[in-house]
């Protein structure tokens, strides 16, 4: 940031009250801590995730593996 916007938001934040610099603080703050985050910090989310993985992830499809486990496990179950 420039020295003058840097200025500007000092010389405009005079006419804030108490509780918009409080307010004006808070938000900066929050801003700050999410620059400082580093990646091996950040929590990621699972849409990052999308699209990593190749298809069929273990060389089976999704579904099959379903009705694959769930066939197993009612085996087990018949036959205990």
């Amino acid at each position: 940031m420039s020295s003058t916007t840097y200025n500007r938001i000092l010389e405009e934040s005079q006419s804030l009250s108490s509780e918009e610099m409080e307010q004006l603080i808070q938000e900066l703050e929050d801003r700050r801590r999410l620059l400082d985050q580093t990646p091996q910090n950040r929590q990621r989310a699972w849409k990052d995730l999308r699209g990593k993985a190749p298809y069929p992830l273990c060389g089976e499809d999704a579904q099959d593996w379903v009705s694959r486990t769930r066939r197993e496990s009612d085996e087990r179950r018949l036959a205990g």
